[in-house]
């Protein structure tokens, strides 16, 4: 306890911004001939945590804003999954209902395995009765980000609880000077509309942008809609500091179909809606502010204070399961509301062959949480009543060193503390208090005009689901092991990286009956590949590939069951990206024809099974006339039936052949 108040008081000053040495993004080629740094400089105002940086020993992928508009994604998650290679388990339940994204074979319900931060605010959900860090990525406003950038593994320090797999770090532009409108159509009724529009003058940048979506849906009682709001403000106070503010507001509301039996999705009855009452509603809101400051000319301070409010409340047929609560075959209803707010502050050096960086980060989080058994939306039992409360705060250091011009050590570590208390409704109130510390070590070797070698190792953790009505539950751990080669030669740059990781506790969780199976061990291993190749200028091909062996090393379930040397559940066997994309130097048209794999793999629940690999080929392209831009994306080419996610003998089924079609009106000066 004692070790928590030390963390949190530390904290409690602090405010959250995730936030590091500012640094150029990554160009197809780099060509230095040493590890050479610059200087502080205030230019850029980004008050986030900073990408990665190419000479650094971590495996990173960044998608800029050309490829979020050249996409045809039907949601965010189908934007990583075609832009980054992310392997992603669509719920079809709605927008609102988090869907499932796995990076080096973490199954990732509900995306909880991985951290995403938004301009420096964390979106995943603590003390969640759903799932603990419930991630819903349907905060991201596709035409005000700047850029993503995936991480691989637990390897950066500055992300914590729930970068278990990895982390998506979003920016949003910081100044955008001028005006874009936009109009989008597709099939199955969707229509989208918004603009953004922005002024930046020499002390001061605004931007706002709002957004609507109706969507009729591919199947029936599938329909949704989504209103968004962003809004940015910049203001340079002084020749040293900036303050930076931001808000992001989203509404959804769906309907939804339900899963389909194995034996309906074989037979292509798409059409079938298991209860015409299920549906739901989300709102979520998130308001920062946070000062950079370069106290010296090698020295950065960087601060965020952020709170967020948010209530979401579902409807949903879940399919039968043998037990009592959930799986009986009956409607379940779940409401979360929540409030929360957070700091971080960290203080960067750069020396002549050094960075340090040192932080601290606070954060408290308030659930109410209810599960009702209910019929045609009307409660007949209550299955969970808590509320429940989370105090977190976490000390990180991350440090390079360049013992020689071509040799770069990395070192750093975080202490994070958790106090969760939970009071059901009816029943005795109980709290509990845990610490972890999790080191982070890396080292790479350049060489002029090839590339790079490195290595890395790091501890992970998060929470696993269940504290809300168990404090004492334990964190799930990981020791994480990565070798790689980065390429930067005059026509091909990339990454290929060999990980390895170990988990300790290891948890399993069925989406669709929402059952928890904890404790034992499991390991993941396999290869990542990142390549970019440009053979002439106007042509470049991409891959991004994952090839995974991921298997429980001791694992019982509740019911007896051994899966001990069995595949995890929902991982596949591979997965991956491979695009070509022809835009001549200068001209007014672009073309991008890309494919996802996804290799086989076994379902929830179904040991033994194995889904049949899948691919699915997207075509895109635009072309400019003047400031007008027209927009044509076909999703799905081949009208590949396959399923999203399957489990415990039951389907969410993909989207078939989609067709999009839009129109852009930019009349802007420049956006960074």
């Amino acid at each position: 306890m004692r070790r928590l108040l030390f963390l949190l008081t530390a904290c409690a000053a602090a405010g959250r911004v995730s936030a590091q040495q500012p640094t150029k993004p990554d160009t197809l080629h780099q060509h230095s001939d040493t590890l050479t740094r610059s200087p502080v400089k205030l230019k850029e105002v980004t008050v986030t945590a900073t990408p990665a940086r190419h000479e650094d020993p971590v495996f990173s992928t960044t998608i800029d804003q050309a490829a979020i508009e050249r996409v045809p994604a039907t949601d965010p998650w189908d934007l990583l999954r075609q832009a980054g290679g992310i392997e992603v388990h669509e719920q079809g339940q709605g927008p609102g209902f988090a869907s499932d994204a796995s990076i080096r074979g973490f199954s990732s319900d509900h995306s909880t395995d991985i951290a995403l931060w938004v301009d420096g605010v964390p979106i995943n959900e603590p003390v969640n009765g759903h799932a603990e860090g419930y991630n819903d990525w349907n905060v991201l406003f596709p035409e005000a980000v700047r850029d993503i950038e995936v991480i691989r593994g637990p390897s950066s320090a500055q992300f914590g609880n729930f970068a278990f797999a990895g982390a998506v770090n979003v920016h949003t532009f910081e100044r955008f000077d001028g005006s874009s409108l936009w109009l989008n159509g597709g099939s199955y009724g969707r229509l989208e509309g918004g603009f953004i529009t922005g002024r930046d003058d020499e002390r001061t940048g605004a931007t706002l942008a709002i957004r609507g979506v109706r969507d009729g849906g591919w199947r029936p009682h599938a329909g949704w809609d989504l209103g968004q709001l962003h809004a940015r403000l910049v203001r340079t106070v002084s020749s040293t500091t900036t303050v930076d503010a931001g808000l992001e507001l989203y509404s959804t509301g769906w309907e939804s179909p339900g899963f389909l039996s194995v034996s309906q999705f074989d037979a292509g009855n798409f059409d079938v809606v298991s209860n015409p009452t299920d549906g739901g509603f989300k709102r979520r809101a998130q308001e920062r502010v946070s000062v950079r400051t370069v106290a010296a000319p090698n020295l950065l301070l960087r601060s965020t204070v952020y709170a967020t409010q948010g209530r979401w409340q579902l409807f949903l047929t879940i399919p039968p399961e043998p037990g009592a609560g959930e799986g009986t075959g009956s409607q379940t209803e779940e409401e979360d509301k929540r409030y929360g707010f957070g700091a971080t502050t960290a203080l960067s050096w750069a020396l002549n062959r050094a960075e340090v960086t040192v932080g601290a980060e606070g954060r408290f989080d308030h659930a109410d949480y209810q599960n009702w058994l209910t019929v045609a939306r009307q409660r007949t039992a209550p299955q969970t009543l808590v509320s429940a409360r989370q105090l977190s705060g976490g000390l990180f250091l991350q440090s390079s060193l360049d013992v020689t011009p071509h040799f770069r050590l990395n070192l750093g570590g975080r202490v994070d503390g958790l106090g969760t208390r939970s009071s059901p409704v009816g029943d005795v109130t109980s709290s509990d208090t845990k610490t972890i510390a999790t080191p982070k070590l890396g080292a790479l070797y350049h060489f002029p005009r090839f590339g790079a070698v490195y290595v890395n190792v790091a501890r992970g953790f998060r929470q696993a689901d269940g504290v809300i009505t168990d404090p004492t539950t334990p964190f799930i751990t990981s020791w994480a092991y990565e070798a790689g080669l980065k390429l930067d030669l005059a026509r091909v740059s990339g990454n290929v990286a060999l990980f390895q990781t170990n988990v300790s506790n290891e948890q399993t969780f069925d989406p669709i009956t929402l059952q928890t199976t904890n404790g034992g061990r499991s390991r993941r291993r396999g290869v990542e590949i990142e390549l970019a190749v440009r053979p002439v200028p106007a042509v470049q091909v991409s891959a991004d590939w994952t090839i995974t062996d991921a298997k429980y090393l001791d694992f019982i379930t509740p019911d007896g069951d051994d899966l001990s040397g069995t595949p995890v559940f929902n991982t596949a066997k591979y997965v991956g990206v491979t695009s070509v994309e022809v835009a001549p130097p200068g001209g007014i048209w672009h073309l991008r024809a890309s494919g996802n794999t996804v290799g086989p793999y076994t379902p929830f629940d179904e040991p033994g099974v194995s889904v049949p690999a899948y691919v699915l080929f997207h075509l895109g392209g635009d072309v400019r006339v003047g400031p007008a831009t027209f927009e044509l994306g076909l999703r799905n080419v081949l009208d590949k039936a396959y399923p999203e996610i399957r489990a415990g003998g039951f389907v969410a089924p993909g989207q078939p052949r989609t067709l999009y079609a839009g129109l852009r009106y930019d009349a802007k000066g420049r956006k960074t």
